[in-house]
């Protein structure tokens, strides 16, 4: 769930924004940029001012417009079990505002600088910068600020719905959307594009923003802090390690977007237990369990069962990421940490 969040200028803050950053530099990997003369001028084609205006007339307003009415129309089908929540008619209501973010994306990575990328050194050396300013992404608090009322507006326009429980719906409707929008394009465009499309659906899922803003109270000597800053970097990788775990476990499994290896389903499962991480480190930084007890467990009970994930699929996932939490922290850090992880299954296990 969004909420409006004000970042700081403190040092506690500054810090997470840049591992909250770095979860959004394009991964280039796909292109084969290091022995292949022909991706490289693709990328640096994409990259210019020219390539990016050539990406965003691709994703016309109409176009848009249509990617988010069909993908409104898909989550819809896909919680079809609870056909009371979303009509047709709502369904395209909210694909209107969900459009309107779209534009205003499109509009800030048309605006943004070009990447100077003149040989293969120059784009290995930018492969490996962490700074978004190489990449000619905007920095991720302004980029926050921007959409920050977009996504509040068409967050209640979930709200106001027949059923509060679409909210639960709005990752759904993105993901679905993102994935339209990119059969649109080149591969180098997609990579390129890619980050932003990223932060869109991870900004309403995902309290990045909540855990940077609420590091403002905390000091850079304090336990929690050091803590939660030592294992932010870690969140894709142990979601990694705990998808595989998931995938062994429940072999057979089958929801309503297939098995747990299909790319879908890989996708939205690793978002959801980033977004598991997430919450705990900010009940970490808050003091409490307030945030997983009333959102996080409510969230899974509206949103999980309804597309076929069992409840035992969201609890021994739970259980595996908090065991592979531990396995990477010392000793004194898990006693600062098990009430927390301890209390955080107890609420799922209660479900």
């Amino acid at each position: 769930m969004l909420v409006s969040s004000q970042l700081s200028q403190t040092p506690t803050v500054e810090r997470l924004i840049h591992i909250w950053a770095d979860r959004y530099l394009p991964d280039l990997s796909p292109l084969s940029i290091g022995t292949d003369s022909a991706a490289r001028n693709a990328l640096r084609d994409a990259s210019s001012s020219n390539g990016r205006a050539q990406t965003v007339a691709k994703l016309h307003k109409h176009l848009v417009e249509q990617s988010c009415s069909l993908a409104a129309i898909q989550t819809k089908n896909l919680y079809n079990p609870l056909p009371e929540i979303l009509d047709l008619r709502e369904a395209s209501r909210l694909a209107k505002f969900a459009s309107r973010i779209y534009l205003k994306i499109l509009e800030i990575y048309q605006e943004s600088p070009s990447v100077a990328m003149s040989s293969r050194d120059v784009l290995l050396e930018t492969f490996g910068d962490s700074s978004l300013a190489a990449w000619g992404l905007p920095s991720i608090d302004k980029l926050a600020v921007t959409l920050e009322p977009l996504l509040l507006e068409f967050q209640e326009q979930h709200q106001i719905s027949k059923d509060w429980r679409t909210l639960g719906f709005i990752t759904t409707q993105i993901n679905f959307s993102n994935a339209l929008l990119f059969e649109q394009l080149t591969l180098v465009e997609q990579v390129l594009i890619r980050p932003y499309f990223k932060f869109l659906e991870e900004q309403v899922a995902l309290p990045w923003q909540r855990i940077c803003a609420t590091a403002a109270a905390c000091e850079l000597d304090s336990p929690a802090f050091i803590l939660v800053e030592q294992m932010l970097p870690m969140v894709s990788d142990i979601s990694t390690t705990v998808y595989d775990r998931l995938c062994q476990s429940f072999r057979s499994h089958y929801s309503r977007r297939g098995r747990l290896d299909h790319p879908a389903v890989k996708h939205s499962t690793l978002r959801d237990l980033s977004m598991f991480q997430a919450y705990l480190w900010l009940c970490v930084l808050q003091g409490n369990l307030n945030v997983v007890e009333q959102e996080l467990v409510a969230l899974c009970v509206m949103v999980l069962e309804s597309v076929g994930v069992p409840w035992k699929m969201i609890a021994v996932g739970n259980e595996c990421l908090v065991n592979e939490i531990l396995n990477h922290v010392d000793s004194q850090q898990q006693i600062l940490l098990l009430p927390y992880t301890q209390g955080m299954t107890k609420a799922f296990n209660r479900q």
